[in-house]
């Protein structure tokens, strides 16, 4: 937003993250949540199905989170790119369907991550029209127009993907490729955070013991842990990892310093290969 000073609320671990954990035990503190709101806020951002955690909010956090929209006055922008994503017993709840939601709720769609297709870079906005055809004006003077072949072959995606049971389909196929890496880190003995939406692994990495006089750029060492652990898994050991740190905002870096975030969108030949290297940290694993 333009003039705009975003304020963080992070989203912390309440179970022992020196084991597997469910996505649904990192928590967002509603008081503090509440103690961020000052009368200059304008709008609450929220993401559920939640990139890099995995977390699906339930309807009892949305309620929460949308009173306090009502309380204070806010607008809510719900990125909800991972809303196909989601899965059992788990299912996805959108705020802007709770009670009196609708009217301040601006919900934030994604072709790419619906049908796995990230580099068309196609996306709409749900809402009432006096919240999105202000967007849409926005939009025509940042990025002027979109893709309009791309447009119509995902509103062709999804005329057929209910006919062809698309979306089912491929939650049953992420779900055995959630596995196949869960499987890995478990005989690694490295603890993970077991996503309920999303086609992301948190992965606990304070066990790998990363050579102490191994060279690294210049550049990581101003960056936090992650970013130097996540070079060395990718030169070392050939698997490519996000450092989730990314995510973060500097006072909140250090929650997120000893973890890794692995993608399980890939071919199983791709899985199974990056299996075989993972097996590599054995040694490093302390």
């Amino acid at each position: 937003m333009n003039g705009g000073v975003p304020v963080y609320c992070p989203i912390r671990p309440k179970g022992d993250i020196a084991k597997d954990m469910s996505a649904s035990e990192w928590k967002i503190d509603i008081k503090e949540l509440e103690s961020k709101i000052t009368p200059r806020s304008k709008i609450l951002v929220l993401n559920t199905p939640h990139n890099p955690i995995g977390k699906v909010f339930s309807q009892e956090e949305l309620e929460e989170i949308g009173a306090l929209a009502t309380k204070h006055n806010l607008l809510i922008i719900s990125d909800e790119v991972y809303d196909r994503l989601y899965f059992d017993p788990k299912s996805h709840k959108r705020i802007a369907t709770l009670k009196g939601l609708w009217d301040r709720t601006i919900t934030v769609g994604s072709g790419g991550k619906t049908f796995g297709t990230t580099g068309w870079r196609i996306g709409w906005l749900i809402g009432p029209k006096a919240l999105v055809e202000p967007a849409l004006a926005a939009h025509t003077r940042v990025v002027f127009c979109v893709n309009s072949p791309l447009q119509e072959a995902v509103a062709v995606g999804f005329e057929q993907a209910d006919e062809c049971g698309f979306f089912g389909s491929q939650v049953h196929a992420y779900e055995a490729k959630r596995e196949k890496l869960l499987s890995v880190f478990r005989e690694l003995g490295l603890p993970c955070t077991i996503p309920e939406g999303s086609y992301f692994i948190l992965v606990n990495t304070d066990r790998i013991q990363v050579p102490k006089d191994y060279t690294f750029p210049e550049l990581l060492h101003r960056r936090p842990k992650d970013f130097r652990t996540c070079y060395w898994l990718t030169k070392e050991i050939g698997v490519c990892a996000i450092p989730p740190t990314e995510f973060y905002s500097k006072p909140n870096q250090v929650l997120a310093e000893n973890f890794a975030r692995f993608a399980f969108c890939k071919t199983d030949e791709t899985l199974d290969a990056a299996a075989e290297r993972l097996l590599k940290l054995k040694p490093y694993i302390k």
